[in-house]
C-alpha cells in the first residue's frame, strides 16, 4: 500500500550546501497497515517458525553452546553487511588471543557487536526498560573500540549525516537534521511500548527497525544497532527466550533488496512490501536455525558414540576434549589443556586421537603453535557466510 504522507522534508545547510533532510512521521503508519491476505499468512508462518525455534532451544542438551554461536554468527553477518571481512573463524581465533586472518579492526568490530548484544540482554534481564538510554548504552559498547571510537559512542549525533554519496548534496538519503533526532527517537521509544495499538511483536520489530534506520541517530554504527534492536525487541517481549535468530544472514543474502525496500518506504510509504520481506526472512532464518541445531545435536551424539566405542583407555580424556571443542571449535593445544584441565601431553594425545577419527583437524601445518578445528561443526556454523 502506498501512502501519500510519510514524513516531511526540512531544508538545512550541511557541508556548506543546502540539503533536504527527511523527518519521518511517527509510528504506527497512517493509514493503518493492511494486515490481511498474504501478509497475514506471512506473519503466521514467521510466528510459527520463531515459536519452533524458541521451543527447540529448551530441548537442546547443549543450548548454551548453540546460543553463544548464534550470537557470534549474527555479529559476523551484521558486520559483513557493513563491509568487514571477518569470519566466524577469525572471531573465534581473536577470542583465544590467536591472530585472525583479517585486519585487526575488522575482528574488533565483530567482537564489539557480541559485547553490545550481551550488554543489552543483561540490562533487559535486570528489568532495565528498552529505551533510548539502553540503545545509547548498546551503541557505546559497539563503538568503544576500533575505527568508530572517535564517533561519539553512546551519544546521539549533533551534526548532519547522510547515506550514500560523497557529501550531503549528492547523497542517496539524508536523515533528519540533528536537531530533530531527540524528538524522533522519543517518538520511537513511545512506539516500542505502545501495547494499545495491538500490533504483533514481529510487526513492531519490523517497523521499529526501519524507523531507526531512517532516523540514523548516530554518526556511525546505525545499521548494526538497528539490527541489534530487532533481537532486543524479540527477547524483551518474549518472542524468543534466547537470541537465536541470526536474521542478518537473510539481509546479507538479499542485501540489495534489503536496502531497496528501506529506501522505498521513505518514498512511497509501502510498509507492507517491507514487512513481507522481513517476515519471510524471519521464517526462513528460524527454520534453518532449527535444522542446524538438529544437525549439530545429531553430529555431537554420533561423534561421542564413536569416541566411546573406539578410544579405549583414552575415552575419558577424549570425551573431555570433545566437550571443549563444542564450546571452542578452534583450539590450540595449550588452550585444550586449559579448557579440559588435562595435562598438556594428555590433551595433545587426545587431540591426535580425535584427529585420527576425523573429528578434529590441524589447520596450520606447523610443528609449533598448532591449531585444531572441529571441522564439521564449524562448517555448519559457517553456512551462509
Amino acid at each position: 500500500m502506498q501512502r501519500a504522507t510519510i514524513g516531511t522534508y526540512e531544508v538545512t545547510t550541511a557541508g556548506g550546501e543546502r540539503v533536504r533532510s527527511f523527518i519521518p512521521n511517527s509510528l504506527p503508519p497512517n493509514p493503518p497497515l493492511a494486515l490481511d491476505g498474504s501478509l497475514q499468512q506471512a506473519l503466521e508462518a514467521a510466528s510459527l517458525a520463531l515459536g519452533r525455534l524458541d521451543s527447540m532451544a529448551t530441548l537442546l542438551p547443549d543450548k548454551t553452546l548453540f546460543r553463544n554461536h548464534c550470537v557470534r554468527k549474527e555479529a559476523v553477518l551484521s558486520s559483513r553487511i557493513e563491509g568487514t571481512q571477518s569470519s566466524l573463524s577469525d572471531l573465534l581465533l581473536f577470542e583465544m588471543n590467536e591472530a585472525p586472518g583479517v585486519p585487526f579492526d575488522d575482528v574488533v568490530e565483530v567482537s564489539n557487536h557480541v559485547a553490545a548484544l550481551e550488554h543489552g540482554l543483561v540490562r533487559l534481564r535486570e528489568d532495565f526498560p528498552l529505551s533510548n538510554r539502553l540503545i545509547r548504552e548498546v551503541h557505546h559498547v559497539l563503538m568503544r573500540r576500533g575505527p568508530g571510537s572517535n564517533q561519539t559512542p553512546g551519544a546521539f549525533r549533533r551534526s548532519q549525516n547522510w547515506i550514500g554519496g560523497t557529501r550531503p548534496g549528492n547523497a542517496v538519503f539524508v536523515p533528519p537534521p540533528h536537531t530533530a533526532v531527540p524528538d524522533c527517537m522519543s517518538a520511537l521509544e513511545r512506539f516500542l511500548h505502545n501495547a494499545a495499538d495491538g500490533l504483533p511483536i514481529l510487526i513492531r520489530a519490523g517497523l521499529a527497525h526501519v524507523q531507526f534506520e531512517t532516523i540514523h541517530p548516530f554518526l556511525d554504527g546505525n545499521g548494526r544497532v538497528g539490527r541489534l534492536l530487532i533481537t532486543l525487541l524479540l527477547c524483551h517481549y518474549g518472542a524468543l527466550r534466547e537470541p537465536l535468530l541470526y536474521l542478518s544472514l537473510y539481509f546479507k543474502q538479499h542485501r540489495q533488496t534489503y536496502y531497496d525496500l528501506l529506501n522505498q518506504i521513505r518514498h512511497t510509504g509501502d510498509w507492507e512490501a517491507w514487512l513481507a520481506f522481513f517476515l519471510e526472512g524471519v521464517r526462513t532464518t528460524a527454520e534453518n536455525a532449527v535444522l542446524a541445531a538438529e544437525r549439530l545435536s545429531d553430529m555431537f551424539r554420533k561423534d561421542r558414540e564413536r569416541i566411546e566405542q573406539m578410544a579405549g583407555r583414552k575415552t575419558g580424556s577424549a570425551l573431555r576434549l570433545h566437550e571443549a571443542l563444542k564450546a571452542y571449535p578452534i583450539l590450540s593445544l595449550p588452550a585444550a589443556s586449559e579448557q579440559t584441565g588435562l595435562a598438556f601431553r594428555t590433551a595433545a594425545s587426545a587431540m591426535e586421537l580425535l584427529a585420527t577419527y576425523g573429528i578434529a583437524r590441524e589447520i596450520t601445518g606447523k610443528q609449533r603453535g598448532r591449531l585444531f578445528v572441529y571441522e564439521q561443526y564449524l562448517a555448519v556454523l559457517n553456512e551462509g557466510e
